[in-house]
């Protein structure tokens, strides 16, 4: 049995993953510009065994041409949206082994900089941070946000390549294990012999210098990415410890996972240098009829008309420009191509409806799987999917908080507990360490950043 990967998903924003929620009795999501809001969470989660908290995040909002769908404003669909590496620090003061990842764009930011930001964090949290790495979300509107041309989607994971390289250098190469001594008696802080510059000439992008930091407990944050075009298998293959994927058919999901790990072998990687967590939604109860009325509860918050701002937030399509009881023709975007992808019906080969795939971000939000039942009825189907798909945990996806997070602590974590899915806490003082216990604090050795270590230089 596996020791699922358990991790809570949030974004800095009022609402959960389907409709307005904001709106709902017992909703405390209005709080999220109050650090009171998330050191209580933050606490609840450590309590409750998961293993960290996920922020996603993105400058971008939804958009049709130039203009901000309304539905956006009125209803608190991804805007507003905070900037969530604000809390990090206060979060971890507040908890003692609670992992935190958070989102950052190798499009929007500059490597020296995501460099320097992460690398404090992992002192600051004693190595309990991990960067979910990727080339932005809802791409078009954060461009002109930022005065710039969007890039095309393969064109930024090429750009990502150079990015994360040149955050590789900065983390593992540029000082070295010893190089810090703080000898108040012999007068030196750190050997300069330790520290050199990294040096990185690309494609994209080029850095020249040093570090500007003593190493971290992990020295390179855990690294986390989400996205499974082609281009987004090819980076996840080359550089992810773990992937973040949307929920969608079990069948696809298999497919996906089978796909990466496969990739990340030929790439020299060992089976199990990536770990698989998926978007999931539980809605939990002590009872088959209470969960489902807590399910009609949540859908009588959503509407189309949500589900097609979170599309064209995601994708920046509009859907409802097409007849909805017409197959979604092909398309491509430069945003979201995944989240293009992913609607094909597995009987048939062909896309789903426009009404379908509406209905379906109705139904189950952004990240489709979901779970609704008894706590041993949702353990069973929980045991089923990950023997399906080799999945190695979940991103447990709010619709309420903390209501989500209290049934599951309450209801689903027993249960997955009693089956041996689920463990009491994992060894290990780093986020790596405990999702990695072979590895240990540091990337493996058959990790493209390991290459970049510190070595001396040769003297004649």
């Amino acid at each position: 049995m596996k020791d699922l990967i358990i991790g809570a998903f949030q974004l800095l924003n009022p609402n959960g993953t389907v409709g307005s929620s904001w709106r709902a009795p017992g909703n405390t999501s209005l709080g999220y510009l109050s650090i009171a809001h998330w050191t209580r969470l933050a606490k609840q989660l450590e309590a409750g065994g998961f293993d960290f908290l996920f922020f996603a995040d993105s400058y971008g909002y939804p958009t049709i041409g130039d203009e901000v769908i309304p539905t956006s404003l009125t209803d608190a669909m991804y805007v507003p949206m905070g900037d969530p590496i604000t809390l990090v620090s206060a979060l971890a003061a507040a908890t003692e082994r609670l992992g935190f990842v958070v989102t950052s764009s190798t499009t929007v930011e500059k490597p020296a900089a995501v460099a320097r930001r992460y690398g404090t964090l992992d002192h600051f949290t004693e190595g309990r941070i991990g960067w979910n790495i990727v080339t932005g979300a809802a791409q078009a509107s954060a461009a002109e946000l930022f005065g710039e041309t969007m890039m095309k989607h393969d064109a930024r994971y090429a750009q990502a390549e150079d990015h994360v390289s040149i955050c590789l250098k900065l983390w593992e190469g540029s000082w070295a294990d010893d190089a810090l001594k703080e000898d108040k008696q012999g007068e030196v802080y750190a050997d300069p012999a330790g520290v050199r510059m990294i040096a990185h000439e690309g494609e994209y992008l080029k850095a020249k210098g040093i570090y500007n930091l003593p190493p971290s407990k992990q020295r390179s944050p855990l690294l986390l990415q989400a996205g499974t075009s082609v281009a987004g298998r090819e980076f996840a293959a080359r550089y992810a410890e773990v992937v973040f994927l949307g929920g969608s058919e079990p069948a696809q999901i298999a497919e996906q996972i089978a796909d990466i790990r496969s990739r990340a072998r030929a790439r020299g990687r060992s089976r199990d240098a990536v770990k698989f967590v998926v978007g999931a939604h539980f809605l939990a109860a002590a009872t088959a009829a209470e969960a489902e009325q807590k399910r009609d509860e949540m859908l009588a918050l959503a509407t189309l008309e949500q589900a097609a701002t979170t599309y064209a937030w995601v994708t920046g399509i509009d859907l409802t420009r097409f007849a909805l009881d017409e197959p979604v023709p092909d398309l491509h975007t430069e945003q979201g191509q995944t989240s293009v992808d992913r609607f094909m019906d597995p009987e048939t080969s062909r896309r789903k409806t426009v009404r379908q795939v509406l209905e379906e971000y109705r139904a189950n939000g952004l990240n489709g799987t979901m779970f609704v039942g008894d706590a041993e009825t949702i353990a069973a189907e929980v045991a089923a999917f990950v023997e399906t798909t080799d999945a190695d945990g979940f991103l447990v996806q709010p619709h309420l908080t903390p209501g989500t997070y209290d049934d599951f602590i309450e209801f689903v974590a027993p249960a997955l507990r009693a089956r041996g899915l689920m463990g009491s806490g994992r060894p290990g003082e780093t986020l790596r360490a405990r999702l990695f216990p072979s590895t240990g604090d540091r990337l493996p050795a058959d990790h493209p950043g390991a290459a970049h270590r510190f070595a001396p230089v040769p003297v004649d």
